[in-house]
């Protein structure tokens, strides 16, 4: 059986398919796996996965400034050709929208299975496939896209499996990270695809400081492209001088992910990578739904707000006010400390919220029983 995974981007909807694309591997060992996904970062995740046969990058950005050029349509065309002659049995459209369908279609895959039209995100697309799947989708993405996978009647229990693979480089990046900072750091990501999933850089460079007076542990600021200043910014809010920061490819953060003690952040393909390395997180949500887009682990800790009604089905890449991004670095801070003893201690506890302009039940510093270590610098 040829299998095409169509799962164009971006990084966090890619590390949140690798569990389908693990289940699909055990249950058909002898299927060919093809995933198309879009050139750039997300790409990149994927390149060297023991679970894929073969990766076909598209360059579908660089087609659509272009399209008109000659040398465009006939790279198009040779794509779609090769996709054509792969003479695959079957697609899985994990993206819902109407340029990942007519991959499928132009590469004439005779079965078509995808969404439900209810949960496409771009409904129009319903029309090219040729199996719909019926989901809860406000469910978990991973639990959604596991749904396609289950359709074909196979099996997709278990712990959810992230197949990235660092490269032996990677690892000793990673290993001098934890070298230099003597094992003891955290990672904070102040930066987001969209400005409303931004919480500010001065309440990050406190987050910092707090993590070094209390625990001794430094603060590695990770960034994407055209985030350095917003890194920077972080690291000059840090009074305590605790904050560094630290230019990684996907798979070095991947890497660096499994040796950290905390990542603190928001919803972002970094946070996805740290949640699929099992990293402890504590991750802040704004505009996009926690349940549905948020770490999965029971144990890390979700920084958000409920006493707003705008958040609801919100998703907004601009806002006015922005009012579900202001937390209270207090609050940040509860979280961070719970989120740490259970790493410790191994405890279970509840959602962290905020409430307009103050904070339940916070503190500003960890109780003796959390035994912090202290910075004897």
């Amino acid at each position: 059986m040829r299998i095409l995974i169509v799962k164009l981007g971006a990084i966090g909807d890619v590390v949140h398919t690798l569990p389908a694309l693990a289940a699909l591997r055990r249950s058909a060992p002898g299927a060919h796996i093809t995933w198309a996904v879009e050139q750039g970062g997300a790409a990149k995740l994927l390149r060297g996965c023991a679970r894929l046969d073969e990766l076909i990058e598209l360059d579908l950005r660089g087609w659509r400034k272009s399209l008109m050029n000659v040398e465009t349509q006939t790279a198009i065309r040779k794509a779609m050709a090769g996709l054509r002659n792969a003479r695959f049995d079957l697609s899985l459209d994990f993206q819902g929208l109407m340029k990942s369908a007519m991959v499928a279609r132009l590469a004439r895959v005779p079965r078509r299975i995808g969404f439900a039209r209810e949960a496409l995100r771009e409904p129009a697309s319903a029309f090219m496939l040729t199996e719909r799947v019926a989901v809860d989708d406000s469910d978990h993405i991973i639990k959604k896209n596991l749904k396609l996978v289950e359709h074909l009647g196979y099996d997709v229990s278990g712990e959810y499996e992230f197949p990235i693979v660092a490269s032996e480089d990677d690892e000793r990046f990673a290993e001098e990270q934890l070298e230099r900072f003597d094992g003891r750091f955290a990672i904070l990501n102040p930066g987001g695809g969209w400005p409303t999933k931004l919480w500010g850089a001065e309440g990050f460079g406190e987050i910092a400081d707090r993590l070094w007076e209390a625990y001794a542990i430094r603060s590695i600021v990770t960034y994407g492209p055209g985030e350095e200043e917003l890194a920077q910014s972080v690291v000059d809010h840090s009074r305590a001088n605790a904050a560094v920061t630290l230019d990684t490819t996907l798979k070095q953060f991947f890497a660096l992910a499994r040796r950290t003690k905390l990542f603190i952040g928001g919803d972002t393909g970094p946070m996805h990578i740290a949640a699929a390395a099992r990293t402890p997180i504590v991750a802040i949500f704004g505009p996009t739904e926690s349940r549905r887009n948020g770490p999965f682990a029971e144990d890390d800790v979700v920084v958000e707000r409920f006493d707003l009604d705008c958040r609801v089905d919100c998703y907004r890449r601009s806002c006015s006010h922005t009012s579900c991004m202001n937390i209270p670095v207090e609050s940040m801070w509860q979280g961070v400390v719970r989120r740490l003893r259970i790493a410790d201690c191994g405890l279970r506890i509840q959602r962290v919220s905020t409430a307009s302009g103050s904070e339940r039940g916070s503190r500003s510093e960890p109780t003796e029983d959390e035994q912090p270590t202290e910075n004897k610098s």
